[in-house]
């Protein structure tokens, strides 16, 4: 049987990131380095813990703040480090054609607030209006690969997990989803999704 709903992952699939391009722009705006930026954010865990919703934007800034010994202007540094996102334009016609098919869709995400709302804020329309559920992790309170985000993702859907198929770029995460009774892709190119897309049974026009 064809899958009853069909979770997007956000980063990497929907939309292209780099880490390293975040890390270069809030440098420049907080009088630091790169590696250092790297190290407090990311190598720390500090990301993770914005993204489960441990911290808020107010949280993350101030541990940043303290990690750097820096004072950034707050909307320059939250623009520095969400400034990061490219439309990956192949994976628009899919998605929309799925839309136009009847396939209910949702996006199954770990981000933060900053980067969500930097999303959502017109750029890339494809996120604002081709999906009905919005299962992102700092809502949610935590971060694929836990089983606990996709059991929340399963009620948010309505839709039991064994007819959810999730589409994610990193393995680990298609392995948790896996886990958690999900089918699930990795994706790696929009060709081969759609390939995916159409071994198991999922028909539109594309």
């Amino acid at each position: 049987m064809p899958p009853q709903f069909i979770y997007f992952d956000l980063g990497n699939v929907l939309l292209h990131f780099d880490h390293r391009v975040a890390c270069k722009q809030m440098a420049e705006v907080a009088g630091t380095t790169p590696e250092k930026v790297w190290a407090v954010v990311f190598a720390s865990g500090l990301e993770l813990r914005y993204e489960s919703g441990d911290l808020d934007d107010r949280g993350f800034y101030d541990a940043f703040c303290r990690a750097t010994d820096s004072a950034p202007d707050f909307e320059r540094l939250r623009l520095a480090g969400s400034e990061i996102f490219q439309l990956n334009q192949s994976i628009v016609p899919v998605v929309a054609q799925l839309d136009a098919a009847g396939y209910r869709l949702g996006i199954l995400s770990n981000t933060c607030p900053a980067h969500w709302a930097y999303c959502t804020a017109g750029r890339f329309g494809i996120v604002n209006l081709a999906f009905d559920v919005l299962a992102l992790s700092y809502q949610i309170g935590c971060c694929k690969p836990e089983e606990r985000i996709f059991a929340a993702a399963a009620k948010l859907a309505d839709t039991a997990p064994r007819d959810i198929l999730f589409v994610d770029d990193l393995s680990e995460n298609v392995a948790g989803a896996r886990q958690a009774g999900f089918d699930a892709v990795r994706y790696t190119t929009t060709a081969v999704l759609v390939e995916d897309l159409l071994a198991r049974g999922v028909r539109f026009n594309y």
